[in-house]
């Protein structure tokens, strides 16, 4: 039996899709670039003026890929509810008909991370400028022309961030509890550390694998540096239990199999997200 589809996960298009697509969406593609043009002017429009740079070297809109996206999908989602235009009305009868318009995430050409729009059997970038700015903003491609790969596990987390973030991944061997879900602490250059990776596909995929990845990078791992573990500390709020790293690891290892064996539900996911997004970012 296939795994489900992961949160974001592109889909590989079904003959059923290929054929919806290239009856209701193909023939308005030239509009459809035009359109989505034009809520990525609306989103810049908002986000641009409250949106710091993600470091000195990296204006807006680099690095806001996910912002971008997930911002654009808002607009085009509240749009197709009432169609008022030719390309809200050709997606909104798409849908109608079984097409499908999400979210998804994922690595790019084996470099970088990307989030976009999948329409059906197409891949639809409104970010596409966010890696290197002097793209066209818009991209359209076949899905399976794309270039975008599901992320498999850790080893290939580490893989793109390493080439995409210039950081260090190390062992969430710090905060033992929350490991489970986010086992890995990263040092981006200009960025505070953090915990990773806090999107929805991360964390079903780690739900999914009832955290065995997790737990065997937390066995065997490297430890953080200290100056990150003290830096970690430093951002976390009184309510979240923090240790040091010779203790950390039979921590974080037997949290993964307490997860693993109560069948970890959502109310307990959730309480995990609540306390990494108390922890303070800079």
């Amino acid at each position: 039996m296939m795994d489900r589809l992961l949160p974001q996960e592109i889909e590989p298009p079904t003959p059923a899709m290929e054929r919806l697509t290239a009856r209701m969406v193909l023939p308005i593609q030239p509009q459809l670039m035009v359109y989505l043009a034009d809520i990525r002017a609306q989103v810049d429009g908002e986000l641009q003026p409250m949106l710091p740079p993600v470091s000195p070297v990296k204006p807006y809109p680099l690095g806001r890929c996910e912002e971008i996206t997930r911002a654009a999908m808002t607009i085009l989602s509240r749009r197709l509810r009432k169609p008022a235009h030719p390309v809200e009305y050709a997606l909104a009868s798409f849908l109608r008909q079984g097409g499908r318009i999400r979210t998804v995430w994922g690595a790019l050409r084996n470099t970088y991370f990307q989030n976009a729009f999948q329409i059906g059997s197409l891949y639809a970038d409104v970010a596409n400028d966010t890696v290197v700015i002097t793209k066209p903003k818009v991209e359209i491609l076949p899905v399976r022309e794309c270039g975008l790969a599901p992320i498999r596990d850790i080893p290939h987390f580490i893989e793109i961030a390493g080439t995409y973030w210039g950081g260090e991944i190390y062992p969430n061997l710090v905060i033992p509890d929350l490991a489970p879900l986010f086992p890995m602490i990263s040092r981006v250059p200009h960025q505070s550390a953090r915990l990773q990776m806090g999107c929805d596909y991360m964390i079903d995929l780690f739900r999914r694998d009832e955290f065995r990845g997790p737990e065997a990078f937390l066995a065997a791992a490297p430890p953080p540096p200290p100056e990150v573990v003290e830096e970690l500390r430093g951002l976390c709020p009184e309510a979240v239990r923090h240790v040091a790293p010779d203790s950390g690891r039979n921590l974080a290892i037997a949290a993964c199999r307490r997860a693993r064996d109560a069948r970890a539900d959502d109310a307990w996911r959730d309480r995990l997200v609540l306390d990494l997004l108390s922890i303070k970012r800079f």
